[in-house]
């Protein structure tokens, strides 16, 4: 239960603010459809975290434990200065209108989160964890926490919402992590 507890309640806090987040809010004032556009979120985080949760599981067997114990170390304090850098969005949804909501949404986020700070994190929660399944659970359960409410509520929410603070938190919540990884 600590896979799913700590993938969810890290995944919600690094996306404040990301630019997955930033994507849901427009694609959210752009089509004004909130059911396909979670769905699209929804899938595509499934699909994404599933493949980075995989690799994450996959990657621990290469490495003998004291190897492993200092890379995902570094890596989740590495995570923890990524935090504290603001996320830009390149918008060039126009391509995917084609797609209708569902399909926008699905390509976007799917494409938005490749080498994200999420799926960098659900690689090293799942390397950590050893619980695939739970992993990925706890870490869409965090996109969706984050992002359904930037759907519904749109830009308002996303502007009253201390980002530089969650930021601060989520960047304090990786580097205890990856503290406490070097330390075991």
């Amino acid at each position: 239960m600590e896979a799913l507890f700590f993938s969810t309640g890290i995944v919600a806090l690094a996306e404040i603010g990301d630019k997955t987040q930033l994507l849901a809010l427009l694609i959210a004032a752009r089509y004004k459809k909130p059911i396909p556009i979670i769905l699209g979120i929804f899938v595509a985080t499934i699909l994404n975290h599933a493949g980075a949760a995989a690799l994450g599981t996959w990657i621990t067997g290469f490495f003998g434990a004291d190897t492993l114990r200092w890379i995902l170390g570094g890596s989740f304090i590495a995570m923890a200065v990524w935090m504290l850098i603001p996320d830009k969005l390149d918008d060039d949804t126009k391509l995917l209108d084609r797609f209708g909501v569902f399909g926008a949404t699905l390509i976007a986020f799917f494409l938005a989160e490749m080498g994200d700070k999420t799926q960098i994190a659900t690689v090293a929660l799942s390397a950590r964890y050893h619980d695939l399944f739970m992993v990925v659970v706890g870490t869409t359960l965090g996109m969706m926490i984050a992002n359904v409410p930037a759907v519904l509520l749109g830009e308002v929410a996303a502007r009253k919402l201390p980002k530089h603070i969650v930021h601060r938190v989520a960047a304090s919540l990786f580097a205890v992590l990856g503290i406490v990884t070097l330390a075991i």
